[in-house]
């Protein structure tokens, strides 16, 4: 039995190999797409992870400055006295850029005191010979390591110029850093140069700390009574979780996206299943009659499905790994987001998530082909063996419960809350809704085909077509599938990319409200009282508003927000203001959050907040405003009030509105001139029309893979429709030949799959434009807001959905019709022998 069974497979196979291979390519590229997008997103967090050690070393626990502002270095020697601290290290940790532009890690050490607690920071000679007290302690002696020096063509002696907090300063380097992980970039001076050089005297960034013992319970109760509150504790697993929550939501989502395909080609593999049992159901009885039970041919199918799985996860998982290194070097780490533009990884094995994605498409195939398995083995052999026939019999009635109880479902996961912060229900939702879609697709077809099933008087071509399609449902929607599966998901991305590059759009015109944008480069030099006055003589300037963002941690295992200093424009600000306003309650001072830093703290206008920032002082959440520029949150302090607080009076940004008339040349090159010295050649001034583009650019590079995704999906499902249209009409070569006997010509039969290819294109189109809104809304209202912490507005992309439906009814039409040519190309006569 199992050498008939191997036969009958084996058979079907060499008789039918487009549709095997069209199963197998489905199969493949889900599993291909969403295995790359791991392999990156992975890629990526262990290089992320490791620049971040390379940057802590191996302390056991840090206290953290909770702003770039740092913490009153009279914290130190209290931090160090504690109980359970064998020994500290401050630290000074700025962003440092060389004179040739490139963004560095720099660190000022306690040499002695680093060696003790963080020995995997400490500099050594190129020989590794220890270094003289001298050159230790010495202001302009610096140490690197091996990639900082390859990114720089720089060697051991030779003079480097460093960029940071607004300061310039000439260093030698003195040695190498051995304890740095290959492949990471890090710089190190001593503490004291680095304060005194970078104007951060009395001010540090980090305590690094070595702990007695393993429990470090006690340890934290005890700092957290002696910290400030512009410091925090900090470990290891907080840094990895911080780095994880950069870019989780970004990368579930694509993974989700890019299992889309995978979907696709399980209701791929059902179809065309379902159509190769139709063909062999004479086969299968003849197996029956040979003692085969009923499991025996439900295991047959699946096992076919099986091998067909196995097949092309197997392709897949070799495609992905090519695939992934590609993406590395087109879209970068990020994959288009921004967590990760400035990290290079090299592609990771993940042999476990292998296995996975592997078992997801053997699961896929297996089952899309449970249904056709089902309907094989419920045939009766006697019946079956006299006329195959169709496995769906047109009188039965049609099954609207089920699908009906799934959509609801859907419906109603849709409205529960997110699962450690992720949208899990979302997504459970956008399934149930997809296949309770495709399941009432029989119901949708006879009810779309029955005004045109009750007229009469129209030619015969057309009402077989019309006829067919209305009285067998079943079999039709069989065919929609694939149609409606990749249209669905296409239509529900399309609608959400829209809606969100619509209001991206929207809010850039309500904050873009300048001239001329005006910003210095990261390490170039802030814009302190003295260049604010200058700026603002400059001939032709109406009016400048100076701005200063900063991140500030809330809590050391969350993402920092970003701290926006500005002053207070009702006027500005009511146009993306989110709800009512609130004035600030008596005796504290009023600061307004951005809409994701509301939806994460779960805070809203009238609400108290903490900011690390000023010991002693209250605020209150006034207003929430729209911000589509920063996932982890923001927070804006009128900057009157932060000056008070800080006493920082620099400022990093300013929009500018210009006279009328002003020469915009002229005016720039005079920006320039009264720009602080160092910051000349690194400033940068942009019109409000180029950020506007430059933004939207960006959004679409965001969405780059997406696109690309979207795109093969919907190419899988128009593969599907091609495989499913000619599969059904060689299916049909007996019924074909008894219309050519009853005196259709092959024109007219031909004419009539035409019209049925049309019919399903424009019943699955339209269907499947209906179930992508339906589901667009979900990933609007629910899955955006419950990943990314922003709201907006549904935006239909109508020209795309037409299209989308005249394509589909064109290439369903025109498959149709080539199929159609094939199979009456078969004598009449031949085609029903077995009649006889």
């Amino acid at each position: 039995m199992t050498f008939v069974s191997a036969w009958i497979i084996g058979g079907d196979w060499r008789q039918h190999p487009a549709r095997i291979v069209m199963a197998i390519i489905a199969i493949a590229t889900g599993v291909a797409l969403g295995f790359a997008v791991h392999l990156v997103n992975a890629s990526a967090l262990v290089a992320f992870g490791q620049g971040v050690r390379t940057v802590n070393g191996t302390a056991d626990l840090q206290v953290k400055a909770a702003s770039p502002l740092g913490f009153d270095e009279a914290l130190y020697p209290r931090v160090n006295a504690a109980a359970g601290v064998a020994d500290a290290s401050p630290v000074v940790e700025l962003k440092a850029v060389t004179g040739g532009g490139m963004a560095i890690p720099l660190l000022g050490l306690d040499i002695i005191r680093a060696g003790n607690v963080t020995p995997s920071l400490i500099g050594l000679p190129s020989g590794g010979e220890a270094l003289g007290a001298d050159a230790v302690f010495a202001d302009d002696s610096l140490f690197m390591s091996r990639a900082a020096l390859a990114g720089l063509r720089a060697k051991v002696g030779d003079p480097v110029t460093l960029r940071a907090n607004g300061r310039a300063a000439r260093f030698v380097v003195r040695g190498l850093l051995p304890g740095v992980a290959e492949g990471q970039r890090l710089a190190v001076v001593d503490i004291a140069a680095a304060q005194w050089r970078f104007a951060r005297l009395g001010r540090i960034d980090r305590i690094d700390l070595d702990l007695i013992g393993t429990d470090d319970g006690a340890v934290r109760r005890t700092l957290a009574n002696l910290l400030p509150v512009d410091a925090l504790l900090s470990d290891g697993a907080d840094a990895a979780t911080q780095g994880d929550s950069l870019s989780r939501a970004y990368r579930v989502n694509l993974e989700m996206l890019a299992l889309v395909a995978l979907l696709t080609g399980a209701f791929l593999v059902y179809s065309t299943q379902t159509l190769a049992v139709a063909r062999r159901l004479q086969g299968f009885a003849l197996l029956r009659t040979l003692g085969m039970q009923r499991s025996g041919v439900r295991a047959l199918v699946a096992i076919e499905g099986a091998v067909t799985g196995v097949v092309g996860a197997g392709v897949g998982i070799a495609a992905g790994y090519a695939l992934a290194a590609i993406a590395l070097r087109v879209f970068g780490a990020g994959l288009g987001g921004a967590t990760f533009d400035q990290v290079a990884p090299g592609l990771v094995a993940e042999p476990t998530a292998a296995a996975g994605f592997f078992l997801l498409g053997v699961m896929a195939a297996i089952g899309g082909s449970l249904v056709p398995a089902a309907l094989a083995a419920r045939a009766a052999p006697a019946a079956t063996l006299k006329n195959a026939g169709d496995m769906l019999d047109p009188r039965a009635a049609l099954r609207w419960r089920l699908p009906l109880i799934m959509l609801a479902t859907g419906v109603g996961a849709a409205l529960l809350p997110s699962v450690a912060a992720l949208p899990l229900f979302g997504y459970l939702s956008v399934a149930l809704l997809l296949a309770g879609g495709i399941l009432a697709m029989p119901t949708v077809t006879r009810f779309a085909l029955a005004p045109l099933a009750r007229t009469s008087r129209r030619p015969v071509a057309l009402d077989l077509a019309i006829q067919h399609l209305h009285g067998a449902p079943n079999a039709a929607a069989t065919a929609l599938c694939g149609i409606v599966s990749s249209t669905a998901l296409m239509i529900a991305m399309a609608v959400m990319v829209t809606s969100f590059r619509g209001a991206v759009d929207e809010w850039l015109g309500d904050v873009l409200t300048g001239d001329l944008y005006l910003r210095s480069d990261p390490g170039a030099g802030s814009f302190d009282r003295v260049a604010q006055l200058r700026l603002r003589a400059v001939p032709g300037v109406a009016t400048i508003v100076f701005n200063r963002q900063l991140p500030i941690a809330l809590a050391a295992n969350r993402p920092p927000m970003s701290l926006i200093v500005r002053p207070s424009s009702g006027g500005r600000e009511a146009a993306i203001t989110v709800g009512a306003s609130r004035p600030a309650a008596p005796g504290s001072i009023g600061v307004s959050l951005s809409e994701p830093a509301a939806r994460l703290l779960k805070l809203s206008a009238g609400d108290a907040i903490s900011l690390p920032i000023a010991p002693g002082h209250r605020f209150t959440v006034t207003s929430v405003w729209r911000d589509y520029s920063r996932q982890s949150g923001a927070i804006a302090i009128d900057d009157a009030d932060y000056t008070r607080l800080t006493g920082d009076a620099v400022r990093d940004d300013a929009a500018i509105v210009l006279t009328p008339g002003a020469n915009l040349t002229a005016v720039k090159r005079a920006l320039v001139a009264a720009s602080p010295p160092a910051a000349r050649d690194r400033i940068q001034i942009a019109e409000s029309a180029t950020l506007r583009r430059f933004a939207l650019t960006l959004f679409d590079r965001s969405f780059a893979i997406t696109y690309a995704l979207e795109g093969v999906a919907v190419l899988v499902g128009l593969a599907g429709v091609a495989a499913t249209t000619s599969a059904q009409a060689i299916a049909r070569t007996r019924e074909f030949g008894m219309l050519r006997h009853l005196g259709l010509t092959r024109g007219q039969i031909v004419a009539m799959l035409g019209t049925e290819g049309a019919l399903l294109g424009a019943v699955g189109g339209v269907a499947g434009v209906a179930l992508g809104i339906a589901i667009s809304q979900v990933l609007i209202h629910v899955v955006n807001p419950q990943s990314f912490n922003w709201t907006m507005n549904t935006r239909l992309p109508l020209v795309a959905m037409a299209g989308v439906i005249i394509t589909l009814i064109s290439a369903a039409t025109l498959t149709a019709m080539l199929a159609g040519k094939r199979a009456v190309s078969v004598d009449a006569v031949r085609a029903v022998r077995a009649d006889w």
